[in-house]
């Protein structure tokens, strides 16, 4: 790691944001001038790494780093999770994929839910600085999982919290704070990024009330330039490619019994690589 570090990618700070949730900043010049809002990087931490995808969730173009937000939930992310300020990871490609539709809507409403609240936050800003009438729905477990409050709060014109437990905002699922919303806002535009349920049933209720709503879709991904073929989803009754075609879809236009099936696809794998690291780790230390 120390000949990487020398040459590109260091990790300037890194920061636990919640439990099992990260932050990093990764220097990358040539990524942070040309990343936009719901763009993002796949990187390799060695050799031997598997590529992550990751949204760019903020930029300096000046100091020429990217700010990157993950949650652990397998062998790879635990084993990001330990790269510490000062190293450096191997390599990241990006940006990647189509950036967010900026512009002025009017009134747009934006849900994000856990971990997912990252990659809404680039956007919820980029809306605001095109001058729309900012409404963000910020839903988690409970207030310990629940990411980037502040920050949401600063461009948004009205920010509401809805936890499982009621720890902290209402408790509540997202779409109940959906429904209070649309029935006294008319909603020009919407966003919802989350887990796959989440972002289902964002899009029914959206629906409802005749809404557009974008969803950012995470399936498995390798190469991220439509090469290889592993994130087809079917939008609109077509093949299409998160990578390169998305990772933003009109959530109407998503099969989604296939897409979170997908998403299943290699749990057992998963699950295997993750009790062989964590018994790799264990032996080591």
């Amino acid at each position: 790691m120390e000949e990487w570090s020398e040459i590109l990618f260091k990790v300037l700070e890194r920061k636990e944001l919640a439990p099992t949730e990260y932050e990093i900043l990764v220097e990358a010049p040539r990524i942070a001038k040309k990343a936009q809002p719901g763009q993002f990087v796949i990187l390799r931490i060695d050799e031997q790494g598997e590529r992550i995808p990751l949204t760019v969730v903020d930029t300096d173009k000046e100091a020429g780093w990217v700010r990157l937000i993950f949650q652990v939930i397998g062998k790879s992310t635990a084993q990001l999770a330990t790269v510490m300020a000062g190293e450096a990871l191997m390599d990241i490609v990006g940006p990647l994929g189509k950036a967010t539709d900026i512009e002025n809507y009017g009134t747009v409403l934006l849900v994000g839910g856990g971990v997912g609240i990252a990659a809404l936050f680039p956007i919820v800003k980029g809306l605001k600085e095109a001058g729309n009438h900012v409404i963000t729905i910020l839903g988690a477990k409970n207030k310990d999982l629940l990411i980037l409050q502040e920050e949401c709060a600063k461009y948004s014109d009205e920010l509401i919290l809805m936890t499982d437990d009621g720890s902290v905002g209402q408790k509540g699922l997202v779409t109940q704070a959906m429904e209070d919303v649309f029935k006294r806002e008319e909603i020009s535009m919407a966003w919802a990024i989350g887990p796959s349920i989440m972002m289902k049933f964002c899009t029914i209720t959206a629906q409802k009330y005749d809404v557009s709503i974008y969803v950012s879709l995470n399936p498995i991904m390798i190469d991220g330039t439509g090469m290889c073929g592993g994130c087809r989803v079917t939008v609109a009754d077509s093949i299409k490619f998160a990578c390169v075609d998305g990772p933003e879809f009109l959530g109407e236009e998503v099969d989604w019994d296939e897409f979170v099936n997908r998403m299943q696809q290699y749990r057992p794998e998963e699950l295997t690589a993750n009790e062989r690291y964590e018994k790799q780790v264990s032996s080591n230390g």
